[in-house]
């Protein structure tokens, strides 16, 4: 699908087609649900996040322009709910036992969940901006457009996440290869 696709599928939408606007939710749910467990470091908070973040799209659809990309319209809002949910929780990350695939993983687990706490301790600035890029592999641009930035904030936004990130994990005994 590409980016005249999902303007396509808002126009369908808008004109009262319900099943076209499904269409951009299996589209966009898996990176949605990620970038929303990345902020929030909850598996059940992401799963609310990302349902509010959809409910809220399609609630202001009217409101996207066509002449931006949807899914940086549509991340923008699962970031603001995400960060939204998140202010409101403000617990530590507790690492869902569902998760784990079998024996011998613990290491790398435990791994996994300091790396999350260490996130979690991130501004939000910081937090959104490293999300974007590690997990979800956007552009400096497609983050720029995304959280409304210029994208030499972006570049510098995203060098003191990393910067603050390393020494955190540093003194976690962690150290990033």
């Amino acid at each position: 699908m590409s980016e005249a696709d999902d303007v396509r599928l808002v126009h369908e939408t808008l004109a009262g087609n319900l099943k076209a606007f499904e269409q951009l939710v299996d589209r966009y749910q898996k990176q949605v649900y990620n970038v929303a467990f990345r902020i929030t470091g909850n598996a059940a908070d992401a799963e609310d996040v990302a349902q509010s973040a959809f409910l809220k799209a399609f609630e202001k659809l009217r409101s996207f322009n066509p002449r931006f990309k949807f899914f940086s319209w549509l991340y923008r809002i699962a970031m603001n709910e995400a960060l939204n949910s998140e202010k409101r929780q403000r617990y530590h990350d507790t690492l869902d036992e569902s998760t784990v695939a079998g024996e011998g993983m613990e290491e790398q687990v435990d791994r996994d969940g300091i790396i999350q706490r260490c996130i979690q301790r991130l501004t939000p600035d910081h937090r959104s901006v490293l999300v974007l890029r590690h997990f979800e592999d956007l552009s400096y641009e497609e983050i720029a457009e995304t959280l409304h930035l210029p994208v030499k904030t972006v570049r510098s936004r995203l060098f003191s996440a990393r910067t603050v990130l390393r020494e955190l994990l540093t003194q976690q005994g962690l150290t990033l290869e």
